[in-house]
């Protein structure tokens, strides 16, 4: 819906319907503005036009400048932000969150700051990935230990179905052609989901730093939520890719709009949302005020905000 200044901010409730968008748009060497409620960019060739509203997350790569009225745009739709650099292998910055509700970050916190509810959170992360499998007795050396196996066996099994030459996972940041095919195409494609899930994180105001598995880094739960997907997103779309490198005129392309079109096609934006609320205990149902500050009590637990107390109060 279009309000005075182009489309209305949407509330958190708003925020499962996001997997209706298109999931990501990479752009660079180009100049990015606003027009109505839609973006512009603009390079040598032209100038495209794109709804803000039907966008997840914009990747700003190399050469691209934006507008302050995009960017103004960009918040009000609830589209996140990150400039990233060239071939999207790294992200510099991101956008603020759609909501000023704290309620998921409280969980957060709370969560991560227990050893005990830590490793639950962690275990019910594993259970995600090796469904029917029991982890409630096992240790993080234990669950590392049958993740990285898994791994190892969902490589060796991509790289005999789709005939690819598989040594490992190796790249080096600063040099990304030096990678082999599948290793570009596995950069690219994670990179990518990292954009996703980043924006989900940020969209729901949480701490990307606050990781359960991960730590020590400003994306811990970012890596954390990703690894959720890989074996069923990035790996598979950068096998397929490598076993056509030599008819692929662009591998890092068509590995993006490959992610894209999968996370589009399966909801996993939906996906993501549900997941981060289950795996901290706050569901679809409880109610975000977004506009509601309050005063912290130790008695009390919430006072409101904006009244002049005294020392009886």
């Amino acid at each position: 819906m279009r309000g005075k200044h182009g489309a209305d901010k949407p509330d958190l409730q708003q925020l499962p319907r996001i997997g209706n968008r298109v999931s990501f748009i990479y752009v660079e060497h180009s100049r990015i503005n606003r027009k109505d409620s839609a973006i512009t960019a603009a390079d040598s060739r032209g100038i495209v036009q794109i709804p803000a509203a039907m966008i997840g997350v914009l990747l700003l790569g190399p050469g691209t400048d934006i507008s302050h009225r995009a960017v103004q745009l960009l918040g009000e739709t609830g589209t996140s932000i990150c400039w990233v650099g060239e071939q999207g292998i790294r992200q510099y910055a991101h956008g603020r969150a759609l909501t000023h509700s704290s309620r998921l970050l409280e969980a957060q916190a709370r969560l991560f700051s227990n050893q005990r509810s830590r490793l639950d959170i962690a275990r019910k992360m594993y259970a995600m990935r090796f469904p029917g499998e029991d982890f409630s007795g096992l240790t993080m050396q234990q669950l590392r230990g049958r993740e990285g196996a898994r791994v190892r066996r969902v490589y060796s099994s991509l790289a005999k179905q789709y005939d690819v030459s598989w040594s490992g996972r190796e790249y080096r940041v600063d040099d990304f052609e030096s990678g082999t095919p599948v290793n570009q195409a596995l950069s690219v494609g994670n990179v990518a989901l990292y954009g996703l899930v980043y924006s989900v994180i940020a969209a729901l105001g949480l701490s990307p730093g606050l990781g359960f598995i991960h730590t020590g880094h400003d994306l811990s739960l970012v890596y954390d939520i990703a690894d959720l997907y890989k074996a069923e997103v990035s790996i598979p779309i950068a096998f397929e890719v490598a076993s056509r490198a030599d008819e692929v005129p662009d591998i890092e392309s068509v590995t993006r709009k490959k992610i894209r079109n999968y996370i589009y096609q399966n909801k996993l934006m939906v996906r993501i949302v549900r997941d981060i609320q289950e795996l901290l205990g706050v569901t679809e149902d409880e109610q975000f005020d977004a506009d509601q500050i309050y005063l912290w009590d130790d008695k009390e637990e919430l006072v409101r905000h904006g009244v002049s107390y005294t020392e009886a109060d």
